[in-house]
């Protein structure tokens, strides 16, 4: 089912043309965002064995149902569901700890929690809300980044998951009215979790095939 995911990939790549205004979506915006990270869910589905691959298909699921909801009902619902699928990526890198992650990588890892938490509340003027998601965020990306998964590529999508919210933030603030967020919010996005779902599938697939 590997091409699957590089259907998912060019479906969700292509939505950067709407993204940066060079093709006019309509009434169909909604559908063609969502349907790449909704594919990468759908792939990862396919090949799940266990728990945890159960997992990476839900946290994806749940990123593509944030996707509908920004399109559909606005910022606060399709946060929400992001929240949510942040929520599940924790528990599955949590389930998945490096075995002995060296004192640079913890205190890159955790760093990013207070980090990622006052540049979003410096991005957003202050705005609670963003600041408590920007704390599952920070604590995403810092969970990812000392997983056993592979670090270039789920820890390097994590990072990317991050850099994508921070200009939306930054949209709110320091970049309002700026081109810049609207040319690399999705790219960054989509790239972050196109990595983040073949790393992970990947390394669960290798322990199947190793067991």
């Amino acid at each position: 089912m590997r091409w699957l995911f590089w259907v998912a990939v060019l479906t969700g790549a292509s939505n950067s043309l709407s993204a940066w205004g060079l093709v006019e979506a309509g009434t169909w915006q909604a559908a063609w965002k969502t349907s790449g990270v909704a594919l990468l869910a759908a792939w990862a589905a396919t090949q799940a064995r266990n728990a945890d691959g159960g997992l990476i298909a839900g946290v994806l699921a749940l990123g593509a149902l944030g996707d509908l909801l920004l399109e559909t009902h606005g910022f606060a619902a399709g946060g929400a569901a992001f929240a949510a699928g942040h929520v599940a990526a924790i528990w599955l890198y949590l389930r998945n700890r490096r075995a002995a992650p060296s004192m640079s990588q913890w205190l890159l890892g955790w760093a990013l929690v207070p980090l990622v938490t006052l540049i979003a509340l410096l991005f957003s003027r202050g705005d609670k809300g963003v600041a408590v998601y920007a704390v599952l965020l920070g604590a995403m990306a810092a969970t990812a980044w000392i997983s056993r998964f592979p670090r270039y590529r789920v820890g390097i999508g994590a990072m990317l998951f991050v850099a994508s919210d921070l200009l939306i933030f930054a949209r709110m603030g320091p970049l309002a009215g700026s081109a810049v967020p609207g040319m690399l919010i999705w790219p960054l996005y989509f790239a972050g979790q196109a990595l983040v779902a073949w790393g992970v599938v990947q390394a669960l697939s290798s322990d199947q095939r190793v067991s």
